[in-house]
């Protein structure tokens, strides 16, 4: 039989402070610092996603309660099929959809708005262990985009690893940057990086 028993009990120092939850990603960057430090690393974070039959409400709704400005779409055996950004379910997608099929808003699901799996452009993990957050923020401009994937091999296959925001990395930069003007973001970022040479 099992014996158990009672832990002792402590109080609390008056300076005692939670544990703050750390996902591996500096406070701070600079330009010439190593990309990896501004990637969220989805083997330490979780995924956010949401399913393609989901309504776009539910998946911004999604984004808000998660804190992100970007959703995976993922079938029901956890496999991506697309991925559903913030200026996709409150800009001119939804309206014009809805226009056209003559529906209403909150009929149009994530899968007819996403990304679909085969009209994402990702980044290679080597590469990115490889370059610096200078050259992510060229990438992202020229591809006018405010994130950024990152897949690797494994020995499961492909896999999506990573993630780049403008948005993360113009908070470690220090730059406060308005979400909805992508072009003023890259332009204010890259000011800054050229300033750094």
């Amino acid at each position: 039989m099992t014996r158990f028993r009672a832990l002792q009990r402590h109080g609390l120092k008056p300076d005692t402070r939670i544990c703050m939850f750390d996902d591996g990603m500096s406070l701070t960057v600079t330009p010439s610092d190593m990309a990896i430090k501004s990637m969220t690393d989805l083997g330490r974070v979780p995924a956010v996603a949401t399913k393609p039959e989901s309504t776009i409400d539910q998946a911004l709704q999604r984004m808000i309660h998660a804190g992100v400005r970007m959703l995976f779409v993922l079938d029901d055996f956890g496999m991506l099929v697309g991925l559903v950004t913030a200026r996709d379910l409150m800009g001119e997608k939804p309206v014009k959809l809805a226009a056209e099929n003559h529906v209403v808003r909150d009929s149009i699901k994530v899968q007819d708005i996403m990304v679909p799996r085969g009209q994402i452009d990702v980044l290679d993990f080597a590469e990115v262990e490889r370059s610096t957050v200078g050259d992510i923020v060229l990438t992202l401009r020229k591809a006018g985009r405010q994130h950024a994937l990152v897949r690797e091999e494994t020995l499961r296959g492909e896999e999506i690893r990573g993630v780049f925001s403008i948005s993360q990395i113009a908070r470690q930069l220090g730059v406060a940057i308005q979400t909805n003007d992508v072009v003023q973001s890259f332009a204010e970022l890259e000011q800054l990086i050229t300033s750094d040479d």
